[in-house]
């Protein structure tokens, strides 16, 4: 039995999503260094815009889990082309993904788009800037 792709286990949990409000699905599955799966799903609220990100959510539970770092992140949505993180969840996932860490992004009808976290975002903002 072949082991579930990163992309895949987004796609697992993508329908898990609570979009009432913009009725568009996110999932998200991080692979930390210690092969863990830590899985997201946006969550929007009746104060629209508020709410959490798939990634955010997927960070969250990385952290909750006692695991600090992204060795792999996939994203998913129901899109014509791969869904890319926005432009907070670029940012909250390079504070934890080192250079070179594979960003997949995805729709549910299997096409991707793999870059990495510096190609994602190549001036992203890292406690290193704030230290004197």
């Amino acid at each position: 039995m072949s082991e579930k792709s990163l992309l895949d286990e987004a796609k697992e949990i993508w329908p898990r999503a609570y979009a009432p409000y913009s009725g568009f699905n996110v999932g998200a599955a991080i692979r930390s260094p210690s092969g863990k799966i830590h899985v997201g799903v946006n969550v929007e609220n009746a104060a629209y815009p508020e709410g959490t990100c798939a990634e955010a959510g997927a960070i969250a539970a990385m952290i909750a889990a006692g695991d600090t770092e992204i060795a792999e992140i996939a994203v998913v949505g129901d899109a014509p082309d791969p869904v890319t993180p926005c432009g907070g969840c670029r940012q909250k996932i390079a504070e934890f993904a080192p250079k070179g860490t594979r960003v997949t992004m995805g729709t549910m009808k299997g096409e991707a788009l793999t870059l990495t976290i510096e190609d994602l975002i190549p001036h992203a903002f890292a406690k290193a800037q704030m230290e004197g």
